[in-house]
């Protein structure tokens, strides 16, 4: 081919005034010469939004309150000490030892009020545990947490899961719940040793679906070869058992431990504990920590109130860009959990029992006032109609109008009618326009949430004990 093999002529740096001229062979012109060829603009970049450069300052910037990790001060936290509970865990420990020498374990129940320690006295025993040579493929633990996982089949499925060695081994939904409790039986079976399974709130689960599940439970270990189940239930209802049936009793056969409430000074102890592992030093007014145990001793000695009260108090103080917490940041803490704490009660709730506090919010909106039990069930009934659901049994309806008056969301009022006698009225305690968008988060719920106007606000008896009007 012509030219092919020739060298070519070397290119050399050019000045800055010349340019090659469009539809030319390869000759340069003078710039001046050649006609001006636009010059594309440049990609506009977007500028950052206020949000960004929020963030990128909160990056950059270093906490003048916190020099530890944030977890310290949640719930899930398991600390070295546990202060004030002590004994309790000696007594936990001393149940459950046998196991380390291949020993069944007796089933163990603990009770105690909200935020008294019993999770994380049980955690801290598991973590203990397992840093035993003598619990390695010995001793395995298992824990559910009863107030999400709710039924026999999700339990039980739960469970399984939890051991299955590859996914091809897991439980699918569709099951037949026998099919399920012999796929467990043999997920169990399989690696052998001790299982100590660990059920969180297992008072939510009988109320929920009964005792069967824990008959179930019970006797298992009649049915294993290799394997033994041990449990441990969790309950915040000190008469739990006594509404279990006689032979679930008598299979469970356990031993109880009741953890009391903290008082305040047990409190300060153990924020006075969290607060030097994650706060600088001299960051904390004198009256914080006394103040945080006062406001959570008024709600049954709650620990895990407490520690949420001092944390928010910090990041509160924080995005103040304060140099010390005060009490006044713990006033603000404690309204905005009030708050939180209505959403996340809202959130846990089972489908069934959300439908029917919607339910009993919109007739105490449409009346602002008072609403009988009677009537709550027609409307309950209506929205399930709405839905495509079945309706729950009457019975069921009671335990779950008892469990929304326990998480004091509702108060059931006993009132005379006259000769018609006296009935139960239900009377909301919390804030409508705050609730109504926490059930909405419920998928299945999402079509009977209506948007709220602007500026419109229910007050209920949770603003305003004595009134109940519209704002």
């Amino acid at each position: 081919m012509e030219g092919e093999g020739t060298d070519r002529p070397r290119l050399e740096k050019l000045p800055d005034t010349a340019r090659m001229s469009p539809g030319s062979t390869g000759s340069y012109t003078d710039r001046a010469s050649a006609p001006a060829l636009p010059i594309p603009e440049p990609p506009s970049r977007t500028p950052p939004s206020s949000s960004t450069n929020v963030i990128d300052a909160v990056l950059r910037g270093k906490s003048d309150l916190f020099f530890g990790s944030r977890e310290i001060l949640r719930e899930s936290y398991v600390p070295a000490r546990l202060p004030h509970r002590e004994e309790q865990t000696r007594k936990v420990a001393e149940i459950l030892v046998p196991a380390l020498r291949g020993d069944l374990p007796s089933n163990l129940l603990i009770y105690g009020k909200i935020g008294t320690g019993k999770t994380v006295v049980v955690q801290q025993v598991r973590h203990e545990f397992q840093r035993r040579p003598e619990a390695e493929g010995k001793v395995t633990f298992l824990a559910v947490n009863c107030a999400t996982i709710d039924t026999p089949y999700s339990l039980l499925q739960t469970i399984g899961n939890s051991l299955a060695p590859t996914e091809s081994d897991r439980i699918p939904t569709g099951w037949s719940l026998d099919r399920v409790h012999t796929a467990l039986r043999d997920q169990i079976d399989r690696k052998g040793g001790i299982y100590l399974l660990v059920l969180d709130e297992i008072d939510r689960l009988v109320a929920r679906s009964g005792d069967g599940v824990l008959y179930t439970l019970a006797q298992i270990n009649t049915e294993l070869s290799r394997s033994r189940v041990a449990l441990i239930g969790i309950s915040n209802d000190l008469k739990f058992t006594s509404h279990l049936d006689a032979r679930v009793r008598s299979r469970l056969n356990e031993e109880k431990l009741v953890f009391p409430p903290y008082d305040a000074a047990m409190l300060e102890d153990i924020l006075q504990d969290r607060a030097k592992e994650v706060f600088r030093e001299g960051v904390v007014d004198s009256g914080v920590i006394k103040r945080c145990a006062a406001y959570a001793t008024l709600e049954s000695g709650d620990a895990r109130r407490a520690l949420a009260l001092l944390r928010l108090a910090a990041e509160i103080a924080e995005r103040e860009h304060a140099k010390r917490i005060t009490s006044e940041h713990v006033v603000k803490a404690k309204s905005r959990l009030e708050l939180d704490i209505i959403a996340e009660c809202c959130r846990t709730l089972p489908s069934q029992c959300k439908i029917l506090l919607y339910s009993i919010l919109q007739m105490y909106e449409r009346r602002r006032a008072g609403v009988l039990t009677g009537e709550v069930y027609e409307a309950y009934s209506r929205l399930c109609q709405r839905l495509g659901l079945e309706p729950l049994h009457s019975r069921s309806i009671s335990n779950y109008l008892s469990e929304l008056e326990n998480l004091g969301l509702i108060r059931a009022v006993v009132v005379s009618r006259g000769r018609g006698g006296r009935t139960r009225e239900i009377v909301v305690d919390v804030p409508i326009a705050e609730t109504f968008p926490a059930l909405a988060e419920d998928p299945l719920l999402a079509p009977l949430v209506r948007p709220r106007g602007p500026g419109q606000t229910i007050l209920t008896n949770f603003d305003n004990p004595d009134r109940t009007f519209t704002a």
